[in-house]
């Protein structure tokens, strides 16, 4: 019968994604989150929209640095999204898409693709899921804690340092460990290289 039921609901929920064309947009790994979870995918999607409509206004106030790729507010979008997603999913489900992701960031790795603008390497997926086990460990499900809540304890663990950050220059240059400047031809089809991963106050 629980069977029969996830059946029917897998099937359900691919065919609005269909309609949507969504769901054979996804990766492979976010495909296989969805067949798992289709009673929470809905809700997953709707969380990521309201994550980056959330990380977009927070990148345009003082409030972090502005930087939206390996600066604080690329930390926030992680943090607050898997904060929300424990809120209304739980964490187990939360933690696995959260995973899902980051293997979706490295078969675009492989094709060459580019995430927000520049081509995903594993320091990026370090720190994504660094900052993903805080914001999972800021919030419980169910909690009542309002969004704005928990924009600021969000903005507050990282002005307290507790999330990470990609070590950069006031220009922008990524910087290895001891500070000195990383040639950006020495980056180019490098999954793993020499950039450094910072504490988010720092």
């Amino acid at each position: 019968m629980r069977f029969g039921i996830l059946l029917f609901a897998m099937m359900t929920f691919t065919m609005q994604c269909q309609e949507r064309k969504g769901f054979f947009q996804l990766s492979g790994p976010k495909k296989t989150w969805v067949l798992f979870h289709p009673f929470k995918a809905e809700i997953a999607f709707q969380i990521s929209k309201e994550t980056n409509f959330v990380a977009d206004s927070i990148a345009k106030s003082h409030l972090l640095d502005g930087d939206t790729s390996g600066g604080q507010v690329d930390a926030f979008r992680h943090g607050y999204w898997m904060a929300r997603l424990r809120q209304e999913i739980g964490e187990s489900a939360a933690a696995s898409l959260g995973r899902a992701h980051e293997k979706e960031n490295y078969l675009m790795f492989k094709k060459g693709s580019l995430e927000d603008g520049v081509l995903p390497d594993k320091i990026s997926s370090d720190m994504d899921l660094w900052n993903n086990d805080i914001g999972l460990s800021l919030i419980t499900q169910g909690s009542k804690t309002s969004k704005n809540g928990l924009i600021y304890r969000i903005i507050n663990a990282i002005h307290q340092g507790k999330l990470r950050v990609i070590k950069k220059d006031k220009k922008g240059n990524f910087l290895t460990c001891e500070g000195k400047r990383i040639d950006s031809k020495t980056l180019l089809r490098k999954w793993r290289n020499n950039k450094c991963l910072i504490p988010s106050n720092e």
